[in-house]
């Protein structure tokens, strides 16, 4: 579809309703039945819902007796994250047959660079339906693709034909596409913005390509750059993950603030399984844990720990994490972004060093 194009050809491939999924192909018993991947406890927090749950409403971040009354028959399953680590690490094997180029965002996302063509597939299309291909028959999960020619694109289109499909964005369409779009489904638009770009009139992708850039600067800052290049389809970040990163990070932005401890903390713990998988897999450990919190009214902290020798485990980092997010708790005042960050690494590490940004409640 992109074959003969000059331009870069980038996939974004991520799996759908990943733990979940993990968990109904464990447990047949499951199968066709509203899950939720969490603890059911009074404060409980959902971590991940299969798509039959999210019918209900029920979705990541939400309390467990809030999911509970939207959906009576929710099932909950507790996390595993020790297989969905490993089950991840069976995909970016796959992926590792296409590229040398991808980038992870989390252990259930990535993007990759197919430009280079390694297996002399026709197009990026057939690549993308290939890789799908064998990650459901070497994992027994399904994942959607996006397929575009940069990652902006790529990322946008993978969400257009989930669960278990794929879609295109060729160079002719991309701006065109763009402008159809509501901001909110804009990566990097989290719901505080997108509410305050439509008090100022701007509701989609065209609204926002007909602002002037002078316009976005008085009202949105260093970001206005980019919004403005979005709004035409444009996006010229590599996918590179050779360059020597100093540190590895996740953070979510919520989509409704929180103000609950347990919402906030299984936030936290998301972002922990993230960086975790990431350190894992490069075997990439650091000494310096920090917990980031941005409010509500956008005032932003961190909370930082060194520690003499590297962070090894899981387990460590997740208490370190813990420890760091309940000194600011019980908030002050309703959190809309939490993030995680490993640094002071012993060894240079080899990824590119992206903030990781998305959804608390993605599919």
């Amino acid at each position: 579809m992109l074959a003969d194009s000059p331009v870069r050809k980038v996939l974004h491939v991520d799996m759908d309703a990943f733990f979940a999924s993990v968990e109904q192909r464990d447990d047949p018993t499951l199968r066709g039945k509203p899950v939720a991947v969490g603890h059911g406890a009074a404060r409980g927090v959902v971590a991940a819902a299969s798509y039959e749950a999210r019918t209900f409403g029920v979705k990541s971040a939400l309390p467990s007796v809030t999911a509970l009354r939207r959906c009576p028959d929710l099932v909950f399953v507790r996390p595993r994250f020790e297989v969905y680590r490993a089950v991840s690490q069976q995909i970016h094997a796959i992926f590792a047959d296409y590229t040398d180029l991808i980038q992870p965002l989390s252990l259930d996302e990535a993007y990759l660079d197919v430009t280079a063509n390694r297996r002399g597939i026709a197009t990026a299309w057939l690549t993308a339906k290939e890789i799908r291909a064998r990650i459901l028959a070497e994992t027994g999960l399904t994942a959607s693709a996006g397929i575009s020619y940069n990652k902006f694109l790529a990322k946008l289109a993978s969400d257009h034909r989930k669960p278990n499909g794929q879609f295109a964005v060729t160079p002719d369409m991309g701006e065109a596409w763009v402008q159809t779009l509501p901001v909110s489904r804009f990566h990097g638009v989290g719901p505080v913005t997108a509410a305050k770009m439509q008090r100022l009139g701007i509701e989609t992708g065209g609204d926002l390509r007909a602002k002037p850039l002078d316009f976005l600067q008085r009202h949105f800052g260093s970001s206005a750059e980019w919004y403005y290049a979005i709004a035409r389809g444009q996006d010229h970040r590599p996918v590179n993950p050779d360059r020597v990163r100093k540190s590895s990070g996740s953070e979510t932005t919520f989509r409704a603030d929180l103000t609950e401890n347990a919402a906030i903390e299984a936030g936290v713990l998301r972002m922990v399984d993230d960086v975790w998988g990431w350190c894992e897999t490069r075997q990439a450990f650091g000494r310096t844990a920090t917990v980031k919190v941005k409010y509500a009214d956008f005032r932003q902290i961190t909370r930082s720990r060194s520690r003499a020798e590297p962070i090894a485990s899981y387990a460590e980092l997740r208490d370190v994490s813990l420890e760091l997010i309940r000194s600011v708790l019980p908030a002050e005042k309703a959190i809309r972004l939490v993030g995680v960050t490993v640094s002071n690494f012993e060894h240079a590490a080899s990824t590119v060093d992206e903030p990781q940004l998305f959804e608390a409640a993605s599919a």
